[in-house]
């Protein structure tokens, strides 16, 4: 649909056909102010709003209607506002699949001041959480051309009780023409049907996250749909992982509690405003201050869930394609990954170990990979785990259809939809995993799998659903963006209790997901854009919740063609150091991808590869670390130097760890400029020191390195031996590299017995 540049049908949809009959109701000023239990609830009076030549204008005809909005506090550093057009019910934290709230946030009773302009919200530490306004604004009057302002909700909140975040009450440019509501909702046919809320966005105010957003780091200035799809790539606006939370540069967190539709326009259509549609009749939003973006973040794992933590094979290299087809052709690829001494812990079969490729059925083809107990056996004394790929669908050409449709494990309705994009798959009905004897279900096919020997499952899919179809505990429409989190929670799980450690390698994601690690970045090109769009997700991933991230080296798909245009030797060799200084290091394509497909770079790949398995104490100490704080692992500048205006514009370079800053080339000429922040580094190559806070113009690396910068004073935990696999690691062995004065470069460390870069 054609925008119309007027916030009635860009963000609230009164221009589609089916709204003719809208009516808006939007807040007026408190009246009223109770406590319940600890919750403070604000009576507001809404009044009803309907289309007319000016804009839209108040109906004086249609009495007005009464709702609460309930305000809360978790903690010292949260505020909940809940206000749910359907009923005035209490807001019920312990209910809700995408929160799992730890136990060390309590909620703290809340108490209500009066004074003359208002009434302040009050913690027992006596601090103001929330202050509302009554008092009308200010006017000097001299003309009555135009009519006074509509009453409105005029409210600040203080969500650690000194950063402030105020509604965007008064975005008008005369009544009947507003740009955002402070809070409103719509109605049709005489039921809540979609509702709207706006903060006020400042003139320099910048915003990241939102999931995995392949866009440019300040989100400010753009619109966002908040409805999971498969993306078709990481260049486009399209979203596997859609996240309705967002940090500020105030600094505050928004968490939007819902698993509806959802439009997000971050000072887009107003200026003035941060503002969204969902396609709920329910509001529930926690406002999240912390006054730094990392203890904003850890205040947002403190709701949603802290990510586990990860085996540590899973830091190792992962080699797979689209697809290996027989059990004889990854043991060949195995054997001569060993034989030509390129370290590597995981085959990933992806589409073709099943009796006709893609059609899944959890079962080895008995003609491709015959015993399947014997060759999962045998891979493993190699050093190698097998991983599989599966997903969230039954195709109606499995012997598991007929009993799966008849004890209502998948949601049937009107026939039945395709999940794939390639090959012959068929139709195939989703899994409904609002159903628990679906969920068993499907565990018990996995839990099969996993005791004969499969180390982990590829949750590939999940960003969709058939919105025709019938699902035991949820509509369709609310169960779409969250089915992902429902999907990778039962294969996390059942991987957990068969292995000990849960671990998935994932694709979707929402509120929540980051409690089942670990997910991928999608289906990339293999071009520099795609390297380039991989990392811009990644960085807003982690600004979204998610600790663990990896991305398909070197892209995914060929351009122009599609399964035959294979990554060139310099994109290979670019992608796999951005892979090494990644969370987690797998490839995979549509074209093969083991190193030695790449003779004229192989060489100097076994080097990273070598440099990779060094570097794995360092991850593991990183990973207990990141699983217990707001922090992940690929870190965009602003988690650490967020009063740095520039960082907040850096989408290229990150963090890795709290130790190394990365920056990837990402083009032929292999030249860059790199940003230093504030602070004292050191070249890992070559043992310079420099000061921060300055650009490095024009950067000439050759294909060898890449930029990479060490905080002076840091010690970093390495392996000082070389190995096949991570089997051969003893990380009591580990030692410590420091990087201060005595540091004269990689070479000269006791990572250059490992290492010839």
């Amino acid at each position: 649909m054609k925008p119309r540049n007027n916030p009635l049908a860009d963000l609230l949809d009164f221009d589609a056909p089916e709204a003719s009959q809208d009516v808006l109701w939007s807040a007026g000023s408190p009246h009223a102010v109770s406590v319940l239990d600890g919750y403070v609830g604000i009576e507001l009076d809404f009044f009803a709003q309907v289309l007319g030549p000016e804009g839209i204008m108040l109906d004086e005809s249609v009495p007005l209607k009464k709702h609460i909005l309930w305000v809360s506090a978790y903690g010292e550093e949260i505020i909940r506002l809940t206000i749910n057009f359907n009923g005035s019910e209490l807001p019920v934290a312990n209910n809700n699949v995408m929160l799992d709230i730890d136990e060390t946030v309590k909620r703290l009773p809340l108490s209500v001041d009066e004074d003359p302009t208002g009434w302040k919200v009050v913690d027992p530490l006596g601090r103001t959480r929330l202050e509302i306004n009554t008092q009308p604004p200010t006017i000097k009057y001299w003309s009555g051309l135009i009519p006074a302002p509509p009453a409105t909700l005029d409210a600040t909140i203080y969500p650690d009780g000194l950063t402030s975040v105020a509604l965007e009450a008064y975005d008008i440019f005369k009544p009947g023409q507003h740009e955002s509501f402070p809070l409103a909702y719509v109605e049709r046919e005489q039921r809540p049907h979609r509702a709207t809320f706006a903060f006020h966005a400042s003139a320099n105010e910048k915003i990241a996250g939102t999931g995995e957003r392949f866009a440019p780091m300040n989100l400010s200035g753009r619109t966002l749909i908040l409805e999971n799809a498969d993306a078709l790539g990481v260049n486009n606006r399209r979203c596997y992982k859609n996240v309705p939370f967002y940090v500020s540069s105030r600094p505050y967190g928004l968490l939007i509690l819902t698993s509806a539709h959802t439009r997000l326009s971050l000072a887009d259509i107003s200026t003035r405003a941060n503002q969204a549609m969902i396609e709920d009749g329910l509001v529930d939003l926690f406002v999240i201050g912390g006054r730094n973006i990392e203890r904003i973040l850890y205040n947002y794992r403190l709701l949603t869930g802290f990510p586990h933590e990860v085996p540590l094979w899973s830091y190792g290299v992962w080699m797979g394609r689209m697809t290996y087809f027989t059990a004889e052709e990854t043991r060949q690829v195995a054997a001569r990954l060993r034989e030509e001494a390129f370290p590597s812990d995981v085959i990933h079969v992806d589409t073709g170990w099943f009796d006709k490729d893609w059609i899944c059925d959890w079962g080895f083809s008995p003609r491709t990979f015959p015993n399947p107990h014997d060759y999962l056996k045998e891979m493993r004394s190699n050093g190698f785990r097998v991983t599989l790929w599966q997903l969230p669908s039954v195709s109606a050409q499995t012997h598991l259809y007929a009993p799966a449709l008849e004890n209502q494990y998948i949601a049937s309705k009107n026939g039945m939809s395709g999940f794939s994009n390639f090959g012959d798959s068929g139709s195939a009905a989703t899994i409904d995993f609002t159903n628990p004897r679906a969920v068993a279900w499907y565990q018990g096919l996995l839990e099969e799998l996993l005791r004969m020997g499969v180390a982990a499952i590829k949750t590939d899919f999940g960003e969709t659903i058939d919105l025709q179809a019938d699902y035991a505990g949820m509509d369709a429409k609310r169960l779409h963006n969250l089915y992902s989190l429902l999907y990778q929670k039962a294969a996390f799980d059942i991987t957990e209790k068969v292995t000990g450690k849960g671990l998935i390698w994932a694709r979707a994601g929402w509120i929540g997901n980051q409690r089942y690690p670990v997910h991928w970045g999608g289906d990339s090109a293999c071009t520099w854009d795609g390297m380039a769009g991989s990392l811009r997700g990644g960085l807003h991933l982690g600004l979204s919740g998610y600790a663990f991230w990896g991305h398909d080296i070197a892209g995914f798909h060929g351009l122009p063609d599609f399964m035959n245009s294979w990554p060139s030797d310099e994109l290979y060799v670019r992608w796999t150091q951005f892979g090494v200084f990644s969370s987690h290091f797998r490839y995979h394509g549509t074209s093969p991808r083991e190193p030695y497909e790449y003779p004229a770079v192989a060489n100097l790949v076994r080097q990273w590869w070598n440099l990779r398995y060094a570097l794995i104490p360092y991850l593991v100490e990183q990973g207990q670390q990141i699983v217990h704080t707001g922090l992940p692992m690929l870190q965009a500048l602003i988690f650490h130097h967020e009063d740095d205006p520039m960082c907040w514009h850096i989408d290229d370079q990150y963090y890795f760890g709290n130790a190394f800053l990365v920056a990837p080339i990402m083009n032929d000429d292999g030249i860059r400029d790199v940003y230093l922040p504030a602070g004292k580094w050191i070249d890992f190559w070559t043992g310079e020191v420099l000061e921060g806070n300055r650009w490095l113009k024009k950067l000439r690396m050759s294909l060898e390195h890449i930029p990479v910068y060490v905080k002076f004073g840091t010690q970093v935990p390495v392996y000082p031996y070389r190995v096949q696999c991570s089997d051969e690691m003893d990380l009591t062995k580990a030692v410590k590299v420091a990087f201060d004065d005595q540091y004269r470069g990689l070479r000269s460390s006791v990572l250059g017995t490992v290492v010839t870069l």
